[in-house]
């Protein structure tokens, strides 16, 4: 197994592609804390992990609310000892063109994933620091490359945590920590199939065509990326043993961007 007794936390792990990197962290063997919104969601996934063999931790937590980061990071650490790899995932969506676009909804998907990489990132780096070393990873999006329209505040905050990561990478180098993002396609989770009815409203066309005109267009098979392909993909990144792969991004995508 190549995580074995690895210590890792995911933020927005009780559903989608944290969940299914979750599960895989857990199978091959890391102990892994389950952050999402609620103990609920987030016990889910650990009892899937459970089921299967391995070892993981539910955590309530906002990622906008930074005592609540700070203190999911502290019960890892009571917990298990250390954190050797930290996943910021927690992610919103928000369809809508910028010259319409309220400045609560701009910052309120601006705050999930940027704002949560950043108190995620820095209470995880306190540990890794203190402990000589770890791996930070964060999930992009082909949109933390290009843009697409109706996305304005996803595509600013995805950048963003482009940005970000080689930040971490430049800093985290003589502490020995890693940082790199992952930035899939289309991953046919509740995020996305949220989208297909709303682009199909502001676009005035099918759902049918959204998928096929729209997500899938540009790749190179007409596939959705799977939750299968991101999740090894994160595996690979966290199990990998040098800072020969640092300050990356991955791009994951059929296709879809190319880099």
């Amino acid at each position: 197994m190549r995580l074995t007794n690895r210590i890792a936390l995911i933020t927005g792990a009780g559903r989608g592609i944290g969940r299914a990197i979750a599960e895989a962290y857990g199978r091959e063997g890391a102990k892994v804390a389950v952050a999402d919104l609620t103990l609920d969601s987030a016990g889910e996934t650990v009892a899937a992990i459970e089921a299967a063999g391995g070892t993981a931790l539910a955590i309530a937590m906002d990622v906008t609310d930074e005592q609540a980061v700070e203190a999911g990071v502290q019960q890892v650490v009571a917990t298990w000892g250390g954190l050797d790899i930290a996943l910021a995932n927690a992610g919103i969506q928000h369809i809508e063109p910028v010259h319409t676009l309220d400045l609560a909804d701009w910052r309120r998907v601006v705050s999930v994933h940027l704002d949560g990489a950043f108190l995620l990132t820095r209470a995880a780096l306190r540990q890794m620091y203190a402990n000589g070393g770890g791996t930070m990873l964060y999930m992009g999006s082909v949109h933390s490359l290009e843009a697409s329209p109706l996305k304005a505040p996803y595509v600013a905050a995805k950048h963003g945590m482009l940005g970000l990561c080689r930040a971490v990478a430049k800093e985290g180098a003589e502490h020995g920590v890693r940082s790199n993002i992952i930035c899939p396609g289309f991953v046919r989770t509740p995020l996305v199939d949220k989208q297909i009815p709303e682009q199909a409203r502001e676009l005035g066309i099918s759902e049918q065509d959204v998928i096929r005109n729209v997500m899938l267009k540009n790749t190179v098979d007409g596939q959705f990326t799977t939750l299968e392909d991101v999740a090894e993909l994160a595996v690979h990144l966290a199990a990998f043993p040098s800072a020969a792969l640092t300050g990356q991004s991955f791009v994951v995508s059929h296709g879809w961007h190319m880099q």
